[in-house]
């Protein structure tokens, strides 16, 4: 762990990243990738230490409240955040400013700050995103080893439902050979169902490989798939996209079946949801 300043922490779509690199170890994470230019170890971990104070600064110069996302690249509840409490000072600037919150994690950590995101949400709007991957709590722990199983990801899912407060499930990435099966899917869409999220956001059967995190990957399968990594080369070489064609029914079962259970899988319609303030708001800044 190491500290360093930032003099903006804000993007322009509203997104903030608390901590570069991840101690979570899940095999297949993307921002491993080099094209994030992250210049040291993924283990690593940078924090943004000034990271609340820049949030205040920028969030004062908004002329609205606006909805602020975070979680894309880091995840805010690493193991570090249990006493660094970044994350949660970042909530208590957001309430500040009457700002909304999407937030995103595989933690259950999220739940210390539960009162914080439950008055976030009494005050504008908070939608918490969980990462679900597998129904198998025993694969979970392979596959995300240093974060809290699926199952206890479904109760927290459950109590936010409880505190009124919209859940988005990212049943995402299906790892060919590993976790791609059709009971898989249905197990995960019938936690979805018991945890009655608002939706689902789903990019289809297979995951991403990229240049850092692909070579992570493999090793990984080395470890704990003995022979899978052979399997990987032969069938998709060094494309970016890995995606198994033979898994057109497994997505076509998806879509039917959230139609089926009512649940809400756009993407491009969830993603606007998460960007969309609310109304209340916007009439009365016309006064």
């Amino acid at each position: 762990m190491f500290f360093r300043r930032y003099n903006s922490i804000l993007s322009s779509n509203n997104g903030i990243n608390i901590y570069r690199g991840c101690s979570h170890g899940c095999i297949y994470c993307d921002s491993r990738s080099k094209c994030y230019n992250m210049d040291h170890d993924f283990e690593d971990i940078e924090v943004k230490e000034n990271c609340y104070n820049i949030l205040d600064m920028e969030l004062s110069r908004k002329r609205y409240p606006v909805m602020v996302g975070t979680g894309a690249m880091t995840d805010p509840y690493i193991p570090l955040e249990k006493s660094l409490m970044y994350t949660r000072k970042c909530l208590e600037v957001i309430l500040k400013h009457n700002c909304g919150l999407a937030i995103q994690t595989k933690s259950d950590l999220i739940l210390r700050d539960i009162d914080l995101i439950e008055k976030i949400n009494n005050n504008s709007k908070a939608i918490v995103q969980m990462t679900l991957t597998t129904a198998d709590d025993e694969l979970c722990r392979i596959i995300e080893p240093n974060v809290c199983v699926t199952s206890k990801r479904v109760e927290v899912l459950k109590e936010f439902n409880k505190r009124g407060i919209k859940t988005i499930v990212w049943l995402t990435p299906f790892l060919p050979f590993i976790n791609d099966t059709r009971e898989n899917l249905l197990k995960l869409l019938d936690y979805c169902c018991e945890a009655k999220v608002y939706g689902i956001i789903f990019f289809g059967m297979g995951l991403t490989l990229r240049e850092g995190n692909r070579e992570y990957f493999y090793q990984k399968l080395d470890e704990s798939f003995k022979g899978l990594k052979e399997k990987y080369i032969n069938r998709f070489h060094n494309k970016y996209e890995v995606f198994d064609n033979s898994s057109i029914e497994l997505i076509n079962l998806f879509y039917s079946e959230c139609k089926k259970r009512n649940i809400k899988c756009n993407n491009n319609e969830l993603f606007s949801y998460m960007r969309e303030y609310p109304n209340i708001y916007e009439q009365l800044s016309l006064f």
